[in-house]
Parts: C-alpha cells; sequence; structure tokens
C-alpha cells in the first residue's frame, strides 16, 4: 500500500495535548502506523550512562499515531496551515500523491 504520509511531510496534528502543532515528520513506522514529527508529543528520558553517552534526563520526541496528524494543505497559509486528505492519481504513467481539498499535486 502507498504512504500518505512519508518522511520530511510537514504536517498538522489534530488530536491530542499537541493539537494545532506542526512540524516536519522525522521518521515513519509503517508496521506500528506511527510517525515521529520534529517537535510534537516531546517526552523526558531518564538515561543511564553508557560510553557514548552521559547520564540525566532528556527530552525526545515520542510517536504519534498516523490518524492523529494530517498533511498540510500546499495552497494554505505558512502561518495559518490547513489539514487535507491524500488521494493517489496516475500523471504521465507515474502514481502522485494528490490533496483532496485542492485537487493539486503534493509531490512529482
Amino acid at each position: 500500500m502507498a504512504a500518505k504520509i512519508r518522511k520530511g511531510d510537514k504536517v498538522v496534528v489534530l488530536a491530542g495535548k499537541d493539537k494545532g502543532k506542526s512540524g516536519p515528520v522525522l521518521r515513519v513506522i509503517p508496521a506500528e502506523t506511527r510517525a515521529i514529527v520534529q517537535g510534537i508529543n516531546l517526552v523526558r528520558r531518564h538515561t543511564k550512562q553508557t560510553a557514548s553517552q552521559d547520564a540525566g534526563i532528556f527530552t525526545k520526541e515520542a510517536s504519534i499515531h498516523l490518524s492523529n496528524i494530517a498533511l498540510i494543505d500546499p495552497k494554505s497559509e505558512p502561518n495559518k496551515p490547513k489539514p487535507t486528505r491524500v488521494g493517489f492519481q496516475i500523471k504521465d504513467g507515474a502514481k502522485v500523491r494528490v490533496a483532496k481539498s485542492t485537487g493539486d499535486v503534493i509531490d512529482g
């Protein structure tokens, strides 16, 4: 199945403690239907010292379910991102992602 959200996409959070915030996708985990978004769903982790890392309390991004994020519409204003659903179309023999709200090609 083709991925509707990919690494590097700008997404907006639809539900949860970070609702309304946006950021780029750092990693997608298809097996768990989750993604890691920069600056979203921050958690604090207590870490033991290892040979390559000091001990301490670190803040990092935790994964968020794909149903709680949506791709930002390419035609929306930069200061007020609007979410859009993603569809697929065949253009020039290649399958491309298309924004459902405006019909614009997202990549390609």
